[in-house]
């Protein structure tokens, strides 16, 4: 008994820790890492960085907690499908206004294309909860994948060992999200998929 709620505390630890939220800040982190970016200045990747954050993590968070607090759900209450939609919303709205104020602070194009991708994943999530539910979590981690490959084509560097981690952490929260019955195997496939694929095109298209 200890032993399964020992699995299932570990697995809301990785559920709150890989927040699909967190998919355009750490493909920005992986993008100033990789590429000639590095040698942008410090205060200048803070900067973006911490927009970014504002608007992708920090505001749909603490609004879709308001969302949730004033209905009296509990988180997992939340993930029943049709009760994802608004949240899809919000995050959604908070994701076009980062692309928004990025473009009018004269932000690179190809920094903003990482949270265009996460809007189109964000989106499509969105569109097919009508029908079915999909883990934003997989395609959270997917589209970090999907991300990686993609630059490491624009910059030119190999990506085999960061995609092994990539792979191994999305194993790690797909069986989480299966551990917490928040989702199929399916459902944790076809998000890792659509993340990766998303991520990919838009990046690079």
């Amino acid at each position: 008994m200890r032993g399964e709620r020992k699995i299932i505390m570990v697995s809301r630890v990785l559920s709150a820790m890989f927040n699909p939220f967190y998919l355009p800040v750490i493909g920005l982190m992986a993008l100033f890492t990789f590429s000639y970016l590095n040698l942008l200045p410090v205060m200048y990747k803070l900067y973006v960085l911490m927009l970014v954050y504002i608007f992708t993590v920090l505001l749909p968070t603490i609004a879709i907690r308001t969302y949730r607090n004033y209905h009296g759900w509990t988180p997992i209450e939340l993930g029943v499908k049709e009760r994802r939609m608004i949240p899809y919303v919000i995050s959604i709205i908070c994701y076009f206004l980062c692309y928004y104020v990025m473009n009018l602070v004269h932000i690179p194009r190809f920094m903003g294309s990482i949270v265009v991708a996460a809007l189109v994943i964000q989106v499509l999530c969105a569109m097919i909860n009508l029908w079915w539910k999909v883990s934003t979590h997989s395609a959270a981690i997917g589209g970090v994948a999907g991300a990686l490959i993609a630059f490491s084509q624009l910059f030119m560097f190999n990506p085999v060992w960061w995609l092994c981690l990539v792979f191994f952490v999305a194993g790690l929260i797909g069986t989480a999200r299966m551990i917490l019955r928040q989702h199929t195997l399916a459902q944790v496939v076809v998000g890792f998929l659509l993340g990766a694929v998303a991520a990919f095109i838009v990046i690079l298209f």
